[in-house]
């Protein structure tokens, strides 16, 4: 830190020192929409999405896991477990060729592998699982020419601080090493996630550019107030952080489109707190016609 030079003044002056505020970066608003796909293989594909030209899209591929086929932790070597037909490496190629506004990451976790098997987070130790990360998804994102990486881990066999060091190691050297441009977080408001993910943004809070927080983990029937309430509240545990607002298509909980969700999102607008929406999920939306995702964009287009 390079060290302030001091102006010394004749003693014959008295020296008054006065408080200078801190000014904050103003808040703004984004055009940016982040997507899920292929976690439930419904056979989607990037070209089913509608994307409007204006806004910036960003798949996120679901889900890559360190779990082996006999459904047991594997100690950071993950695999692909999305559809690798219908979102492989030339679909990739081909989305991004046609619509220059589109990058894709891909989210490590998720819930369940399987029907019921819960995927936990489980290292053997934080340089072994992080060497084994490192290796693993640097070839992934290096085969699928990835732009980001989104961790959504939900289950936990270690402790905050082994979670925070094995995926700030990570995200350090895939950002470092530029194997990834951008990273984000997803968590929900259950006590063991948040102390999680909070320990992880106390110490690496400087690696993730986005917080793409699942409200449609609260309850059903949530109205705009509360998730006004919601929002400001994870705001302020993320604090600094780009909090994106979301909705499920799948029949999920929070405050949804029909209730009251671009409401919100017009109040945040007019705030100038509007960094974004994620959806989950493009499986959920296809029967529908991607009704929600031209709605999305259609409102953040709208931001002047």
């Amino acid at each position: 830190m390079e060290m302030k030079k001091t102006l010394l003044l004749p003693l014959i002056f008295p020296v008054f020192l006065f408080a200078v505020p801190i000014i904050h970066a103003a808040p703004g608003n984004s055009k940016l929409l982040r997507e899920y796909i292929g976690a439930e293989g419904k056979n989607v594909k990037f070209s089913d999405v509608p994307i409007h030209s204006d806004i910036e899209f960003h798949f996120i591929l679901s889900f890559a896991i360190d779990y082996s086929t006999s459904l047991s932790p594997s100690n950071g070597n993950f695999s692909v477990q999305w559809d690798k037909h219908n979102l492989g490496p030339s679909a990739i190629a081909s989305i991004k060729a046609r619509k220059p506004s589109v990058k894709v990451a891909m989210s490590l976790g998720g819930d369940t592998i399987g029907e019921n098997t819960h995927v936990h987070f489980a290292p053997k130790s934080i340089n072994s699982w992080v060497s084994n990360a490192v290796a693993s998804l640097t070839r992934i994102a290096k085969e699928y020419d990835l732009d980001g990486i989104d961790i959504d881990y939900e289950h936990f066999s270690s402790d905050p601080d082994t979670f925070a060091e094995c995926i700030g190691q990570l995200l350090t050297h895939l950002k470092q090493n530029k194997i990834v441009s951008f990273a984000s977080i997803a968590p929900y408001d259950n006590a063991t996630v948040q102390s999680n993910y909070l320990a992880l943004w106390k110490k690496y809070g400087h690696l993730i550019d986005y917080v793409n927080f699942q409200f449609y983990a609260y309850d059903k029937g949530t109205t705009v107030s509360q998730f006004m309430k919601y929002f400001e509240d994870q705001s302020c545990n993320y604090r600094d952080g780009k909090v994106l607002v979301s909705f499920g298509t799948d029949g999920s909980g929070g405050l949804s489109p029909a209730k009251g969700f671009f409401e919100a999102c017009g109040r945040l607008k007019r705030l100038r707190k509007l960094h974004g929406i994620f959806i989950w999920s493009a499986d959920d939306s296809k029967k529908a016609g991607f009704r929600l995702e031209k709605q999305s964009q259609n409102f953040l287009a709208s931001i002047q």
